[in-house]
């Protein structure tokens, strides 16, 4: 075991699922979990893969030789300031978070001498959230980020990636900025798109809704994720996601006038090289 005890802050769906993960691999010998929540410390604490759960992310941390903090991206680094006094000589500190750039530079600043912050970023999950929607295999052949510094010691980087693979995650190392590029174009992009052909059909005659079919519903379904935090997220990753955008409005344009100039042998080519992309996913 890289980890003998691993403690999650804030163990809603991604962190529940951690937990549930590394109990059904027996990753770790000790798992422990703070939350903030009373109601959510007690359901947390009647699961089989927790051994304890504690009042305060101080007192949780204490003998934690890994801390993932899984609480939304404008309280990782709150929440990692708040802990860096009551962590363990050589204790690791990682994050669930989306966003990483500003993560990283926060987190590492708190950080006490012998105690490492490196980032990482499972690209899993769903609408769904709370600790109700736990699954031990939501990092299975899933993709995960694993964002180090160059503060970052190669040797804990490696412990960190370990971990995920032991979780069977697909584990992808790059530098904070470059992960915000990139999940800005395949993850942040998308969901405001969902978000904005949403908003369009919010005042449209309710038969348009009555009679959609599965595509837009498996095209709108990242709307439904909550508000707050992707206010959060489009906060942290602007400028990535403004370039994005800019990206993406060059192609709908491209749409458009082809469609206006009646050049449907360009909207054609157009959905052909669409649907050659979208096959090799």
């Amino acid at each position: 075991m890289i980890f003998k005890e691993i403690c999650v802050l804030a163990p809603g769906l991604l962190g529940a699922s951690v937990m549930a993960a590394v109990h059904k691999r027996n990753v770790a010998e000790r798992l422990t979990a703070w939350a903030r929540r009373e109601e959510t410390r007690k359901e947390c604490l009647a699961q089989n893969w927790c051994d304890a759960v504690f009042e305060t992310p101080e007192e949780a941390v204490a003998n934690a030789d890994l801390v993932i903090l899984c609480a939304p991206v404008d309280v990782i680094p709150q929440l990692a300031k708040r802990i860096a006094g009551s962590l363990k000589s050589e204790a690791l500190v990682t994050d669930v978070g989306s966003t990483k750039a500003f993560i990283c530079k926060q987190c590492e600043a708190v950080m006490p001498a012998g105690i490492r912050f490196i980032g990482s970023h499972p690209m899993a999950g769903s609408e769904k959230t709370g600790l109700a929607h736990a699954d031990a295999d939501l990092f299975k052949n899933r993709a995960c980020f694993v964002t180090p510094t160059e503060h970052s010691s190669p040797e804990w980087v490696m412990k960190l990636v370990t971990f995920w693979e032991l979780l069977d995650a697909l584990v992808y190392e790059t530098n904070p900025q470059e992960h915000d590029q990139i999940v800005a174009s395949v993850s942040h992009l998308p969901h405001l798109l969902a978000a904005a052909l949403c908003n369009q059909l919010s005042g449209a005659p309710a038969i348009r809704l009555a009679v959609a079919g599965q595509g837009l519903k498996d095209t709108t379904r990242v709307a439904g994720g909550d508000a707050r935090l992707w206010r959060s997220i489009f906060e942290q990753n602007r400028e990535s996601v403004l370039s994005a955008i800019t990206e993406y409005e060059k192609h709908i344009a491209a749409f458009k006038t082809a469609i206006e100039t009646y050049q449907f042998s360009t909207v054609e080519k157009l959905l052909d090289n669409a649907r050659k992309c979208r096959m090799r996913f």
